[in-house]
């Protein structure tokens, strides 16, 4: 016998409380004149083409959280740091804010070890293969701010390792 909707109601109300898969946004990149505003913009068309694509999956379990990032279709052998920033995409690739950071450096932009770390930020590091996919995945001991992060941001890497964030490449809509 099937069960009323109103009666499954209270065991959807607790779905938030168990963590549950969080959010997952998939685009396309695009550029940011593009007519109808891209959920993926493109700053630099030469290391993430327009039309290369991006996968973003956020998992909660308990206090904890993971992101993945898949990206097919970006410039082949290329190393590229993600982090989770405070701000929404924009046509100005600045536009995305700073660095997320559970623990909010005062001084911005932070460059105090103290606040600029993997514990205090979300990051990730991708080499892309001989046909421009990657993938990567990173896990953190704390959970996002509500409204805190609103982007997930490419940059190009630094000579001093994977994680040092250099220009911003490309930039993804994800209201984590």
């Amino acid at each position: 016998m099937p069960v009323p909707f109103t009666a499954a109601l209270p065991a959807l109300l607790l779905l938030p409380a168990l963590g549950g898969p969080g959010t997952v946004v998939e685009a396309d990149f695009a550029p940011a004149s593009a007519f109808v505003p891209p959920a993926a913009i493109s700053h630099a068309p030469d290391v993430v083409p327009y039309g290369a694509h991006v996968r973003v999956t956020e998992a909660r379990s308990g206090a904890g959280t993971a992101v993945t990032v898949e990206l097919t279709g970006v410039a082949p052998a290329t190393e590229l740091a993600a982090h989770v920033h405070t701000a929404r995409c924009g046509a100005d690739p600045a536009a995305s804010g700073p660095h997320y950071q559970d623990a909010v450096d005062p001084v911005q932009p932070s460059t105090d070890p103290a606040y600029a770390n993997d514990r205090n930020e979300l990051r990730l590091a991708l080499r892309t293969d001989a046909h421009g996919d990657a993938a990567a995945r990173a896990a953190v001991p704390w959970r996002f701010r509500p409204d805190g992060a609103r982007s997930l941001v490419l940059h190009t890497v630094h000579a001093e390792g994977a994680r040092a964030a250099g220009a911003r490449v490309a930039c993804v809509n994800v209201d984590f």
